[in-house]
Order: C-alpha cells, then structure tokens, then sequence
C-alpha cells in the first residue's frame, strides 16, 4: 500500500506551538495534504499522553485511529526529547525524535525519563542525560522502539550540528551505533547534501515537518509502499529497501532557517567560501559567524557534491501549495483569495500532495487560474529563485522573478468561481 507519513509534530504543549496543534487539527490537516500516518509528537508529556490514552484506539498494529471520529489518519506514537550535556570536553546539545509501538512501550519511557528531569516543562522536554543513554532507555523500554536523531545539521541542537555537534555517530552513541538505522535530515539539508559523505551510506534518510502547527505539516514527508503497521515502517526504513520505501518529499534546503552562515542581528548571511575570507567572524561585529548546514556538510564531507550512493533512497523537492497559491498571486499565506483558490484546488484533486506531484498542467489549466497553474508546475520543476536563509530565519522562496510578476498574466475565472 502506498502512503506517505511525517512523523515529527508537535502538539500544544511544546513552546512556539498553535492552540490547533491536536489530535483533530492535525488528523484533519493531514486528510488534505495526503498523508495518512504522522506521529503524534510529545508523548514524554503527562497531559497530552494522557490524551492520547483517551482519544485514540488501536488500528493496524502499532498504529492508532482516532476514536468515534470521521478522521482515518493513522498515528504512531512520537515524542521529540532534547538532551544537553558534556561530553568529550564540550557541551552537547542534541534532539531525539523515538518511535514507539505501544502505550506500554512508552508508559516505560516515561517512567524512567520522568526520574531525571520534568516532563511536564514543555512538549519536548529538556534533559541532562547523554543521548546514548537515552537511547539505552529507550532501546531496553522496547527493542521495536526506534532512535532517530533530529534535524541532525542545524547548528546548535543537530547531532552534527556546528555548535554542539558530533563529527560522526560513533562519537554520540558508542557501542549502541550499530542500532541507529535511521537520521532525519532537516529543513536545510537535503540528501543529496547529505550523500556527500560515506559514513552515512548506510543510514536511512529520513525527513520530516517538525511541524508546529497543522499548516505545517508535510512540509517533509516520506512515501512507502509497504504494510500499513508499524512493523512494515520500520522496516522498510531499516532495510531502505527501494520498493518500500519510495522517496522522501524535501523543502529546497536554501529555504531552512540554518542553511547558509551568518548572524541574524546583524543582518549578515555568507556562504562557506565568504565565510572562510572572515574566518568565521561576523565583519559587522566581530563575534564568530553561525556556521550553518552547508557549511558544517563541507567540513565533513569526503565525496563531492552530485555523486549518488548505489542504495539511495530518491527524494523530490516541493513548495508547499499555500505558498505557490500565495506567490503565485502576489499575496501573503493566509489571505482570503489564497485560501479560496487553495480550498479550490483541494475540491478538484482531492489532497496536496497529489496536485503538486501528479495533477497535468492541462487539468490545473482547468480548474485554477493560469498563473496558479503555472506556479505549480514550475515549483515541481525546480524553477525557483530563492534567498537561503541563515541563523534562524527561514529563506525566501520565489516562484516567479520580479520581472515575470511585472508582466502580469491575464488572469482567468475559476471552475468554481
């Protein structure tokens, strides 16, 4: 069965979060985008597991339905747990995502995790304990439980990020490496970034939204084509066998907040080659650069950039459709045109993905206005200019140039209109 899943959210108990980030906020958004399977996120805090308990039944094994609800998404129990602490002379500060198949599974998770720090903080809370012995109370909880270390490039909270970072998977996890199968690559990075170097061969290239609000989901996203269970996901990871696990969906990783060096106060945003001329020293004030993703790639990688493992997992790139809507138009997410043209496009083609990866330009042409139609197909083509963000603030991505937004092309009525 082929669908797509995105298993790092978060719920409304995380900081920085949407009063919408629930169970039926994101079951709903994620029948619209196309996703079938997304995690729950945050089962480390007492209040929302508490939820989870009460508001999902079991499905196909291992994954979880919402109870007496029209909702057929699928969840798999998630939680994101942020770990700080020294080690090796330097203070690590590296994020988790764990999968999890049972409420038993994770009931012991969280009994131990509960007596080294407060899990009731924050959605993803905030420990001092190594990650390889996190990842021994995970792995002792459930050896079906499944470590994946987060956004592993972004600089201060990536396993290999610039500032708090590892230079390889042993350094982290020791001995318990062999059962670390799996990375999640990131906004800013992309796996052909990542294909550049060879230690990473034979780890899964997972990607996910770490999405905040329901908006933001599936802004990654991975395709399987395996059995719907728990059992047939981690598999299909584990093994990256290429008939199940199909490809991954990528944000353009110039887009992530991380991508190129800089500092935000400053308003400074270098690449690697710029960066290096300033030796890593902000040219405004002075203090070190924020090494970014591509930067710290470079300073590990042992192949060039273009060369392709033999068992590599595909990828696509994409534009979320809001924001195609929106370029496209020559508005701002949220408006009301936008969301009418979006929901437009919805009622024709059922979800997202599908309009942005299948639909003919012929039948977009049809049901939309001509220059939607044509910000769509060229976002599925790479025909993009964007602004690589830096430092913490997201990129800027533009479907069409300046010029081509000047000369305007005439619009045309809708099917629904």
């Amino acid at each position: 069965m082929k669908f797509a899943a995105d298993f790092h959210i978060h719920s409304k108990y995380s900081r920085a979060t949407s009063l919408r980030s629930n169970l039926e906020g994101f079951g709903q958004k994620a029948m619209e985008k196309g996703i079938l399977v997304i995690g729950t996120g945050d089962f480390t805090h007492p209040l929302w597991f508490k939820e989870l308990k009460e508001k999902l039944e079991p499905a196909e094994p291992g994954l979880f339905t919402l109870k007496d609800s029209l909702i057929q998404t699928r969840f798999i129990l998630t939680s994101e747990i942020s770990c700080i602490y020294s080690k090796n002379n330097g203070v690590r500060k590296v994020h988790i995502v764990v999968l999890a198949p049972s409420f038993e599974s994770v009931e012991k998770i969280n009994t131990q995790l509960g007596w080294i720090g407060n899990l009731k903080s924050d959605g993803r809370p905030i420990l001092g304990l190594d990650a390889k012995e996190l990842a021994k109370i995970v792995l002792n909880a459930d050896p079906d439980n499944v470590v994946m270390p987060a956004h592993v490039w972004t600089p201060w909270f990536g396993m290999f990020g610039s500032k708090s970072g590892f230079d390889s998977l042993e350094e982290c996890f020791e001995e318990l490496t062999p059962k670390i199968f799996c990375i999640e690559t990131g906004l800013s990075s992309d796996p052909l970034m990542n294909w550049q170097i060879s230690r990473l061969d034979k780890i899964a290239l997972v990607s996910n939204s770490d999405a905040h609000s329901p908006e933001k989901l599936g802004r990654e996203a991975n395709i399987f084509d395996t059995d719907l269970s728990y059992k047939g996901i981690v598999d299909a990871i584990k093994t990256k066998d290429r008939t199940k696990f199909l490809y991954t969906i990528e944000f353009y990783p110039e887009e992530g907040k991380y991508h190129y060096d800089g500092h935000r106060l400053c308003n400074i945003s270098l690449t690697p080659e710029e960066s290096k001329k300033y030796n890593n020293m902000c040219p405004v004030c002075g203090k070190p650069l924020i090494l970014g993703v591509l930067n710290r790639i470079n300073q590990l990688a042992d192949r060039k950039l273009g060369f392709k493992p033999d068992n590599a997992i595909p990828y696509k790139s994409l534009i979320p459709l809001e924001e195609v809507v929106a370029d496209s138009l020559g508005q701002n997410v949220g408006t009301k045109q936008v969301l009418i043209e979006y929901n437009q496009l919805l009622s024709a083609f059922k979800t997202e993905f599908n309009i942005l990866e299948n639909v003919s330009e012929k039948d977009l042409m049809e049901n939309t206005q001509e220059k939607i139609a044509k910000g769509i197909i060229k976002a599925r083509t790479g025909q993009v200019y964007i602004e690589p963000g830096y430092d913490g603030v997201f990129g800027k991505i533009k479907i069409f140039s300046d010029q081509e937004t000047k000369r305007e092309i005439p619009s045309q009525e809708t099917l629904f209109s």
